[in-house]
Order: C-alpha cells, then structure tokens, then sequence
C-alpha cells in the first residue's frame, strides 16, 4: 500500500479540510486550483477559509477546529451526567421505570427511552421479573437527592412509583385532617411548615417503608415529595432533628382534635376496645422496663403503650406510649378522662369499655361502676374458681348461638349468675362460656344486667379485633423498629401510625366489598402502584398504570374530583389511568 495516498487522497471530511487548507496557506495555491483539487466549489472553499479565519482570530487558544461530526442524535450534557447515576442503578439491578423516578427526582429530565438506549448501550441484559420483596431488598444506591423545598406547582411532568398514596389525600381533605394538622401544635420550619411536616411522616408510614434508613430512594421519588406538598422528601437526619422537636402534650392534643372530628363524622360507636402492646428497644444502655411481648414470647426492655380501637367502624381512637407498670391499672380511667375532656361539648357517647383481665384491677372497675360507665371483662381463672365452675347445678346451664366471623354461627353453652367479686366490694354479673374451643372454661363479668348473653359474648369476642390492629401497628406501620437509625420519639411515632392506620380503615370503607382487607393487602393490591403525574395550571392528573384493580379505584376517586387542595397549590386532584402497565 502506497502509503502517500493517505495525504494525496484523505477519506475523512476533518482529513479534507485539513490538507485543502495547508495547500492554500502553506502551498501558496490559489483558492480555485485547491478547490478544484479537493472537490469543493469555489465558494464551498472561499467559506471554508473564513470560517477558519474566525476561528483562529476569535478563539486563538481553542485550535480544535478540525472535528470529525459522527451522524445521529447528539449527546447531550445533562444524559451525560445522568449516565453514571443510570449505570450504578442498573449494576444494582433497578428498572428503567425505578431509574425514570430517581432521575426525575434529581432534577434529570430524561425520558424511560433515553434511559433504556444507555442501558442497551453498556451491555446490560433485560432484568428477570423480580417478587415484590426483591423490589424491596435491592441495594442501597448512593445518590445525593436535591434538598427539599416546597413544590412551586409550575406546569411539569414526572413519573412516581408510589403514585398510589396521593389517594390519600382525597380522604384528608375530605374529612378536614389537613386542617387539623395545620392548627396543631406540632412545629414547622423555616424552609418545611407545620403541614408539609406532619405529611412527610405520614408519607413513609403510608408508603410501607420497612426500615426508614435501609434505602434513601424515597428522597427522589417526586411522586412520595408531592404528598407533602414538596419537591422530594427529606432525608433521614432531618426526621430525627423534627421529632425531637415535638412533645408528648402535642401528639395528646392532636389525638383529642382527631377523636372530635371522627365523633363529627359519626365514626365512634359505643365501645372502645383496649388493649396493651410492647415496643421493644434494641439499644445497648437500657433505661426501660421490662415488658412481656407476645410477638417474641418473652419479657424485653420495652415501652408499653395502650391503643384504644372501635370494633365498629375500626378506627383506632387513641394511643399512648408513656404507660409505666406502677400506672398499668390506672390506663383505663386515663381513657375515660380523654374521652370525656375531648367530647364536652358532644356528650358521652361512650357506653362500653371491653379489655381482658390483666388490663385493670377489680377496684378500678369499682370506679368505671361508680362512674356509670358499663365494662365486659374476662375474670382471671384460678383453682378454685376452675373446681366451682364444676359444681353448678346442670339446671342453670342453657345453649346459645352466637354469631361468629363469616356469617357463621357457633353454639355455646353458658352460665348466667351474680356473683360478689372481693376488690369490687359487691355483686356483679358472670358469664361462665363452655364449648369454646378452649381447654378450660371462659368467665367474663360485666355490670351490664340488662343486656342478653348473646350480645355480651358477641362484644368480648369483637376485643379480639383490637389484638389484630395492634398486629398490624406492628407489621405494616413497623411500630416495633423504633432501632433504626432514623431515631423518632415513640410517642410521636405511634401517633403517626394511629393517623396512617385510620386513614387505610376509611380507604377500605370506601371500597364496599374490600372493608375488611388488612391495610397490607389494601397497599398490596390497591396503593402499591406508579403514575405519571402531571401538573397543570388548575389541577394535577395522576395516571395510574394498569391494575386489576384500577377501575374500581378510578369510579371511587371519582368523588373526591372537585375538591381543591391548599397543600397542592389549591388545584384540584385527578385520577386517570394509564395507557401502559
């Protein structure tokens, strides 16, 4: 190969320039001997020299003026910065959907095609389909988010992939919490109000967060910053330095605004269930008592809190953690002066109190008779108890048929009696139950006389109801990982999971047949879901992708379409749904 061609014949434009002008400024050739040469016109040539006159005279220390320009679509630098931030999540095995909501949250504006080339571009093979906890036990991502500020709502599009709790909203503003959070006593910031606040707690709650700390994704999910009313969410320090802000009278008095407003709504009926749980603490230096747990089978350092539920309508009415054992008795009547103080100007609708044995002593449900305030309790079985259960007349003994969960029926035999309880200083009502399903026989007491044995047993097994509730305080809202190192105050905390778990009891009630899904199965199947969210200058559309589901949450969203939210700009919120899955 002759290798002179390469000079005589150059290939490359950048290779064409480049000799055409060295021929004319170093050659001394005329402009159309060299245009002819090189196969320009004259005045492709002629332009060509002044071009590179300007270039030199203008910019003399930037002589990069022969580029080769490659075809297609340019590069741009904002792709370019966000392609280290795509490939990192990609090696960690996120979607091009996940990786669409973080780059939105980090200000990238790049469409899921932009992000899938990049992704095909590095090699990177379709991810298999991943289980949902798979989705939830991927790797940290080490990102820095954009700092929370409140949202501008100027005309954008974004994506989220928790879309699904901005439902929530719908029913705040319906029943007016927001406006009870933004009168509370609760505290705000220069840069994050009071509201915004509250409703940065409430997001992760909703949003079923395992443990705060273990992945900071949520900070740019915008959909998850939208709920309150910012750009993202903050991150983990600022949620430790709030809470230590706020007191326990705070969570006391926000609790009786809300015990008003259900009142209001007529969602409390006559009978409160209490019940206790244990919040364990994992710190090294325990300055805790020592409390059984049932979730772990032993006594931990803990704190108790007590949680009062209506088995009606399933809202949790009030919740406290600041119980000591020497005051454990004493809870019940705490309650009552709760109740009472929040509803002065209602009256006392509160009729029954039902809770299990060890919850109060017998010269406290002395004080609830003198009171007027009737309680169902189970009596504590000992010996002797057990062997005059055994001794009463066959005569006294009659079957009954209870209603039980499902439409089913189940047959019980029991005893009727007054019998005086020592403590209690006077006679009170037995109830001995057999046949269920028990080894040994069941008493509950009450000083309701007048009300039927059916309907006595029929509201003590409905407490029941209450232990499944603290269940879920402990499962879904995670009330028991209080180790984590985004450290809240466990009051505030629980009040935050009293407010979530409402929230999910009145979204189940809106959807009829689904009313007695466990708020797991409600996030599972309803709220777990991701959007594309616009905003307009009048209202925000959120487009659910497709779901089984979607339609029936599309027909019950559809009521809440004209309201307009103050926390949103005071647009009004619209659910559609997508055109994709």
């Amino acid at each position: 190969m002759d290798l002179k061609l390469f000079f005589e014949m150059p290939k490359s434009v950048a290779h064409k320039q480049y000799e055409a002008l060295r021929m004319y400024y170093l050659g001394g050739a005329p402009a159309q001997e060299v245009a002819d040469r090189f196969g320009y016109t004259y005045r492709a040539f002629t332009s060509l020299v002044t071009s590179f006159r300007r270039k030199m005279v203008m910019n003399p220390r930037d002589s990069i003026f022969f580029i080769e320009n490659s075809p297609g679509r340019k590069i741009s630098m904002q792709t370019d910065e966000a392609k280290a931030v795509i490939i990192d999540m990609r090696k960690k095995y996120y979607s091009v959907p996940e990786i669409k909501v973080a780059l939105d949250g980090l200000g990238h504006s790049l469409s899921e095609k932009s992000i899938y080339n990049i992704v095909v571009a590095e090699g990177f093979s379709r991810l298999p389909r991943r289980s949902k906890l798979a989705k939830q036990q991927l790797d940290k991502v080490q990102v820095e988010a954009e700092k929370s500020v409140a949202i501008s709502f100027v005309p954008e599009t974004f994506k989220s992939s928790n879309a699904g709790i901005l439902m929530f909203l719908s029913l705040i503003r319906y029943y007016r919490i927001d406006t009870l959070i933004a009168r509370s006593g609760y505290p705000g910031t220069s840069v994050i109000d009071k509201s915004c606040s509250v409703f940065c707690f409430l997001a992760l709650k909703l949003a079923n967060r395992r443990r705060y700390s273990s992945d900071d994704t949520w900070c740019m999910d915008r959909g998850m910053g939208l709920f309150a009313g910012l750009n993202v969410l903050p991150k983990t320090a600022w949620y430790t330095s709030y809470s230590d802000r706020v007191t326990t009278g705070m969570n006391r008095n926000f609790l009786k605004e809300l015990h008003q407003l259900w009142l209001r709504h007529g969602l409390l009926e006559d009978t409160a269930n209490l019940d206790f749980t244990t919040i364990p603490y994992w710190g090294d230096d325990s300055h805790l008592e020592n409390n059984w747990s049932g979730k772990r089978g032993k006594a931990l350092a803990s704190m108790l809190a007590v949680l009062a539920h209506d088995p009606d309508r399933g809202l949790i009415d009030y919740g406290s953690a600041e119980v000591l054992q020497k005051d454990e008795s004493a809870v019940v009547l705490e309650f009552l002066d709760f109740y009472r103080q929040a509803d002065k100007k209602r009256g006392n609708k509160l009729r029954y109190l039902v809770f299990d044995s060890k919850f109060t002593n017998y010269e406290n449900l002395g004080k609830l008779d003198q009171d007027q305030v009737k309680f169902i309790t189970i009596r504590r079985r000992g010996k002797l108890l057990l062997e005059r259960i055994d001794k009463l007349p066959a005569k006294g003994w009659r079957n009954v048929r209870v209603e039980c969960a499902g439409n089913k029926q189940r047959m019980l035999r029991v005893y009727d009696e007054m019998v005086f309880l020592k403590g209690y200083e006077k006679h009170i009502r037995q109830v001995t139950i057999t046949g269920n399903g028990k080894i040994k026989p069941a008493m509950i007491i009450t000083n309701d006389t007048d009300l039927q044995v059916e309907q006595i047993i029929r509201k003590y097994a409905r407490r029941w109801m209450v232990e499944k509730t603290i269940s879920e305080q402990i499962e879904f809202f995670h009330l028991n990982l209080v180790s984590s190192s985004m450290v809240i105050k466990v009051d505030f905390d629980l009040t935050m999971s009293i407010v979530a778990y409402n929230l999910y009891r009145l979204f189940a009630n809106e959807l009829g047949r689904y009313a007695n899904l466990t708020a797991q199965t409600l996030y599972d199947k309803f709220v777990l879901n991701g959007a594309d969210i616009q905003i307009d200058e009048k209202m925000i559309k959120v487009q659910l992708k497709k779901k089984r589901q979607l339609p029936l949450i599309l027909e019950t969203m559809q009521r809440f379409n004209k309201q307009k939210y103050p926390l949103l700009g005071n647009k009004t919120l619209i659910f559609e749904g997508a055109t994709y899955s």
